[in-house]
């Protein structure tokens, strides 16, 4: 197939996958994408467990990671674990438990924060400390692309890729962002809508993606378009609006593979489009997940107001691993609260199937768009 992002990332057909989940990737690979790790929530030894077992099961084939790193590599630290943990009002907490308890939710040593609850709350962005190491673990693997979701990526970051001849790549959702990152030197934009999973932005895929393929017009940078975009149909129509790619998260949560909650894949493929919210109840910044009685009761009037990132996190995350639990146990109460992240691509996320199933259905859904826009202009 005939594209930037092929030629520049050596795959077969241009849909990049991100997955927190180690499997996904190596099978979207092995498919002719390009599967790229989601590494934030990993510390250094870690990571480099993960990406061992990746070189080990891809046959080859071009891997990606994305971190979440500060712009600046500066020794500059976050408060630490337990500082940020004693910020946190009581009332916030205890709105969470009430809302367990009303659900039959056992609520017993939920905030009895360890280590690792600490971590995924907090470092999840990654702290200056901990960017350089996780950088350096990605670049002792052969990774064939690094993404980085937060801002400019660390010139440290964009020195060490060109010095490996490995790509970078970057996450935005405005033409200020992007040209930011083309002066910075990023290789590749994935330029994320309003409809996307997780933290997104306030302009809709439609609207920003031509936007950006036009202000890049004499720049030559490829975009992969991002934001609800779960089919191959979807694909061409933002290839066919400039795009030279799919960069893709939501979709791969429903898979046989994917690490998500089997209550939650569950949840997924009964939902409509409608059933997202966009809230800051979960992180303190605005991302999308699935509507639940979670996020209705965060959302209504009386509810404690979300904190600042990350300190949000250390509220939500406990009870939200719990609800997890719970639910899939078959608990009717945390059925019903159970959420996670997806976009409003969810309303076509109808079934369980293995990732290489999905990347063969892209295929082929993409190519007979395709053929109706050739038959629509023959004569």
């Amino acid at each position: 197939m005939k594209s930037k992002i092929c030629d520049l990332l050596g795959i077969e057909f241009p849909l990049l996958a991100f997955s927190h989940c180690r499997d996904v990737v190596a099978e979207v690979s092995k498919a002719g994408g390009m599967g790229v790790l989601g590494a934030a929530a990993f510390g250094p030894e870690e990571l480099e467990v993960e990406l061992n077992w990746i070189d080990e099961n891809i046959e080859g084939k071009p891997y990606g990671v994305d971190i979440i790193a500060p712009t600046n590599l500066s020794p500059v630290a976050a408060a630490s674990a337990q500082e940020q943990i004693e910020s946190v009002p009581d009332e916030n907490r205890q709105f969470a438990l009430q809302v367990l308890e009303q659900h039959g939710i056992e609520t017993d040593n939920i905030y009895t924060y360890t280590e690792r609850d600490t971590q995924n709350a907090i470092t999840g962005f990654l702290t200056n400390d901990q960017a350089g190491a996780i950088i350096d673990v990605a670049f002792s693997h052969p990774i064939g692309l690094i993404a980085n979701a937060l801002g400019v990526p660390p010139q440290y970051m964009i020195d060490r890729a060109k010095t490996e001849n490995v790509p970078t790549a970057a996450l935005i959702g405005s033409k200020e962002h992007a040209m930011k990152q083309v002066e910075a030197g990023v290789d590749i934009l994935v330029v994320s809508g309003y409809e996307a999973g997780g933290h997104c932005g306030e302009v809709s895929t439609l609207v920003l993606v031509p936007e950006i393929c036009t202000a890049l017009q004499d720049i030559n940078v490829p975009v992969l378009a991002a934001g609800g975009i779960v089919t191959g149909r979807q694909m061409a129509a933002c290839m066919a609006m400039g795009a030279d790619g799919a960069w893709t998260g939501s979709v791969w949560l429903t898979t046989i593979e994917s690490e998500t909650p089997e209550a939650i894949k569950e949840k997924y493929v009964e939902a409509t489009s409608g059933h997202t919210v966009r809230s800051k109840q979960r992180t303190g910044k605005y991302s999308r997940q699935l509507r639940s009685s979670w996020t209705e009761a965060w959302d209504a009037d009386g509810a404690p107001n979300p904190l600042p990132m990350p300190i949000q996190s250390l509220v939500s995350e406990p009870p939200l691993h719990r609800i997890s639990q719970m639910a899939d146990k078959g608990h009717q109460g945390a059925r019903e609260l159970a959420t996670y992240w997806v976009g409003q691509g969810v309303g076509l996320m109808n079934s369980i199937q293995t990732s290489r199933q999905v990347v063969y259905d892209f295929m082929e859904d993409f190519l007979e768009a395709y053929e109706r826009l050739n038959e629509s202009l023959s004569d």
